[in-house]
């Protein structure tokens, strides 16, 4: 217990009172500025975010924007630890470069992909589809259309995020004993059964982490919506966090930040638990 007092300590007083006080703000009407006294209004904050169209959108964001980005950036990282255990030369060098966008700020790598889905036949992105179809594509200015925004903020963060899964992947490949794939190779066994029955099954626990990890990145979506779109056009990139944020410090509404904030916390906490049941039950 000594040594897990700091630990303990530190949860305590930026995790557990934080949030115990934020509940406490989201049942108030408390706004910065307002000279209207602090009231106890219930569940008037709540009610009011599920009538809002601007939340509701939000968290349909967040739910699509979970729904893709995980399974696909987990495969992609599968597929890269696949590659990159295998006796390639320039094996080191190719881990770091696939893992270098993970080291780079949020901030910087949505300025980098703001320059990529610049408008216009100069854009690069443009350019590129163009070179590819031969002149038939017709350049898109992807962060402002209301159906390419959200999709080009996914493919940013798949290519940020997937070599952060890789690395935990590529560990979990490497504690598989190399004994079972040698039983597997004197019973005839091909590659693809090898990678069904051996690496898959070995690799269950590291998988179960991984998309626990990256679900609740997804969910905490917010660097990229405020430097690429600020939750446009017509909030079809807002989400959660980025109400959360705009209600409480660029609207001074604190309680309804913090009664998103709230109900953000219920929303991973249910993920998470639903995701943790159904691989214990796959395990039994």
């Amino acid at each position: 217990m000594l040594f897990a007092l700091p630990a303990l300590a530190g949860l305590l007083m930026f995790v557990a009172i934080p949030f115990l006080l934020a509940i406490g703000l989201a049942f108030t009407n408390l706004r910065l500025g307002s000279p209207l006294p602090l009231e106890f209004v219930g569940l008037t904050q709540f009610l009011r975010l599920f009538a809002d169209d601007a939340f509701a959108r939000a968290l349909l964001n967040n739910l699509l924007f979970t729904l893709v980005v995980v399974p696909v950036q987990t495969l992609l990282a599968l597929a890269l630890a696949l590659l990159l255990n295998q006796p390639l030369k320039g094996r080191a060098l190719f881990r770091t470069l696939f893992f270098m966008p993970v080291v780079f700020p949020l901030a910087l790598v949505s300025v980098v992909w703001i320059l990529i889905y610049a408008p216009g036949p100069n854009g690069m992105l443009n350019s590129f589809l163009q070179l590819i179809t031969l002149g038939e594509w017709q350049p898109r200015d992807f962060l402002h259309d209301p159906w390419l925004a959200l999709p080009a903020i996914m493919l940013t963060s798949i290519w940020q995020g997937a070599g952060f899964q890789m690395v935990i992947l590529l560990a979990g490949l490497q504690s598989i004993p190399e004994e079972l794939y040698e039983a597997a190779r004197i019973d005839g066994a091909g590659r693809w059964q090898r990678f069904w029955y051996i690496t898959l099954p070995q690799l269950r626990n590291t998988l179960v982490f991984v998309m626990l990890v990256t679900t609740i990145l997804a969910f905490r979506l917010f660097e990229q919506v405020q430097i690429m779109t600020r939750g446009g056009p017509r909030h079809a990139t807002t989400t959660i966090m980025y109400e959360a944020v705009q209600a409480a410090f660029s609207r001074q509404q604190v309680a309804r930040g913090a009664a998103i904030t709230v109900i953000f916390f219920l929303l991973v906490l249910l993920v998470t638990l639903l995701q943790r049941r159904i691989a214990r039950e796959e395990r039994l």
